[in-house]
């Protein structure tokens, strides 16, 4: 059994609750990861194509699903407006061991940051790319 998903949502995650789907794969999983991003600094807006923002993060899942020996893996994206401390993204990657599902988790927040159709407006505007996460991304190529 195995469960690669990735959702688009305006509501709050439970990470918890996708940790447990992931450890409910079985005997096999060894180790599951997962990095949740939150806002910081001051509240945002972020906006997404619909539609076009799940299947890009679905390519990314099999992406990943293609390099490492992975059980499953969840991406949770939310949209709207995000107070300061909201999670905004969710990652969990589930493997026999840990070595896999630590670099799969990698991957997939860095071509999250530069691939997935999502643009944040904070109050100074709308932001830009950042060479970092791009440098960060180029390492997978």
């Amino acid at each position: 059994m195995s469960l690669f998903e990735a959702r688009v949502q305006a509501q709050a995650f439970d990470l918890a609750a996708e940790q447990a789907r992931l450890s409910a794969l079985g005997p096999e999983v060894g180790a599951i990861v997962s990095f949740t991003g939150q806002a910081r600094g001051e509240p945002l807006e972020l906006e997404h194509y619909p539609g076009m923002a799940e299947r890009e993060l679905q390519a990314l899942l099999d992406g990943a699903r293609g390099r490492w020996p992975l059980l499953g893996a969840i991406i949770v994206h939310r949209h709207g407006r995000l107070e300061v401390g909201a999670p905004i993204v969710l990652v969990l990657a589930a493997s026999r061991h840990r070595r896999a599902a630590f670099e799969a988790a990698d991957f997939l927040m860095d071509w999250l940051k530069t691939r997935a159709p999502f643009w944040k407006k904070e109050a100074g505007g709308w932001v830009s790319a950042r060479d970092s996460d791009e440098d960060a991304a180029a390492r997978w190529r």
